[in-house]
C-alpha cells in the first residue's frame, strides 16, 4: 500500500506584509481585508527564483530530516504551474539539481489548488501498480510573478511556496485510500493567465498577469466541496463525525470558514492555517499539514482519518482519503 509518510516545506525569504501593502496602497484598507481573508503576510520568491529552486530547497529539507534519501528516489512529481521553461520538463532539471539516479522516472504536471491531491493519486497509481516503490512528490508555485502589483483581488492572497511530501511502499506513515475528481473547464476563465501559451499569440514576451473573478470562484467552491466531500465519504463508507481533520485548499479564512459552517463540520476539525503565507496554490495542502505540527516527519500523531480537499483554477478539485 502507498503510504504518505512526511512533508517539508520552503518560503522564499522575502516577505511582503499587510503593513507593506497599506503602505504601497494606503485606500486598500488592509486592517479589514487581512481579518476577512485571514492572511497578513505571504512570501515572494526573488526575481531569480523560480518553482524548481522552491521545490528543490523543500527536497532538500525532507532529505535532511533523515526520512529518506536521494538514491532512494524512484520517480519525481512535480506539480506546478509556474514551470522554468515551456521545455525542457522542470522535474528533469530537479532531478539533476538533487543528484537522482538516472534510472528514476520524472514529469510535470500543470493543476493548481487541487494538483496536490492529483499528485498523491499518481503516486499511489505507481506504487500499487508495481512501477515503483518510492516517490518524491513536489508541489511548488510561484503566482507572485503573474500579479499585477495593483491587483488588490489577487496580490492580497497569492504567496510563493514548495512543498516535498515522501510516498512509499515500505514504513511507516498514513495509508493513501479512495480519491474524488471533479473537473469543469467552463470555469476556466474565471482564474486565468492568458499569456505564455500559444492560444492568444505565439508573442512569449506579451503580460501574463493573472485574473480572478473572485465571487464565481467562491460561488464554485460553495456547490463544489461539499458535494465532493459527500462523495468521498460515501465511497468510503464512513460518517463525517468519524473524520479527525479535514484540510482544504488554503484560499482564504472567509471562504473556509464559510465552508466550515455549511458543511456542519467543527472548526477544530477543518484547518485553516494560512495567515503567514497566504495562499500557495498547489503546496497550500501539504504547508497547512505540516505547519500545523500535526505531521513531524513519520511521526504518527496525526489523526487517524484525514480528509485534504483541493479545489480551484481549472475548475479542478479532488479529495481523498488517509488513514
Amino acid at each position: 500500500m502507498a503510504k504518505l509518510c512526511a512533508i517539508e516545506y520552503y518560503l522564499p525569504e522575502r516577505i511582503e506584509t499587510n503593513d507593506d501593502l497599506a503602505r504601497e496602497f494606503p485606500e486598500w484598507r488592509m486592517d479589514k481585508i487581512g481579518k476577512k481573508t485571514g492572511i497578513y503576510q505571504r512570501h515572494c520568491a526573488a526575481a531569480d527564483e523560480c518553482a524548481s529552486d522552491l521545490a528543490v530547497y523543500a527536497a532538500e529539507k525532507l532529505f535532511l530530516s533523515g526520512v529518506c534519501k536521494p538514491e532512494e528516489v524512484d520517480y519525481v512529481l512535480f506539480c506546478t504551474q509556474t514551470p522554468d521553461y515551456i521545455l525542457p520538463t522542470t522535474a528533469c532539471l530537479i532531478q539533476h539539481r538533487l543528484g537522482l539516479r538516472k534510472s528514476a522516472g520524472a514529469l510535470d504536471f500543470n493543476l493548481g489548488c487541487s494538483g496536490y491531491i492529483y499528485g498523491l493519486s499518481l503516486a499511489k497509481g505507481l506504487i500499487e501498480s508495481g512501477q515503483c516503490r518510492n516517490v518524491l512528490l513536489l508541489t511548488a508555485d510561484t503566482y507572485t510573478k503573474l500579479i499585477k502589483p495593483d491587483d488588490r483581488s489577487v496580490r492580497c492572497l497569492f504567496g510563493d511556496g514548495g512543498a516535498a511530501s515522501w510516498i512509499t511502499a515500505d514504513g511507516q506513515g498514513l495509508e493513501i485510500g479512495s480519491f474524488v475528481f471533479g473537473t469543469d473547464g467552463s470555469g476556466a476563465d474565471n482564474l486565468i493567465a492568458h499569456g505564455g501559451g500559444f492560444r492568444r499569440s505565439t508573442d512569449f514576451t506579451q503580460s501574463c498577469e493573472l485574473s480572478m473573478n473572485g465571487p464565481e470562484i467562491f460561488k464554485f467552491a460553495l456547490d463544489t466541496v461539499p458535494r465532493c466531500v459527500r462523495d468521498l465519504l460515501d465511497q468510503e463508507g464512513v460518517a463525517q463525525d468519524s473524520i479527525d481533520l479535514f484540510v482544504p485548499h488554503q484560499a482564504n479564512a472567509y471562504m473556509l470558514e464559510y465552508l466550515c459552517a455549511k458543511m456542519g463540520i467543527e472548526p477544530d476539525r477543518f484547518l485553516v492555517n494560512m495567515h503567514n503565507c497566504g495562499n500557495t496554490v498547489s503546496a497550500s495542502i501539504p504547508i497547512a499539514l505540516r505547519q500545523s505540527g500535526r505531521f513531524i516527519g513519520s511521526s504518527r500523531s496525526i489523526p487517524e482519518k484525514i480528509i485534504p480537499i483541493g479545489f480551484g483554477v481549472g475548475y479542478s478539485w479532488a479529495a481523498c482519503f488517509l488513514s
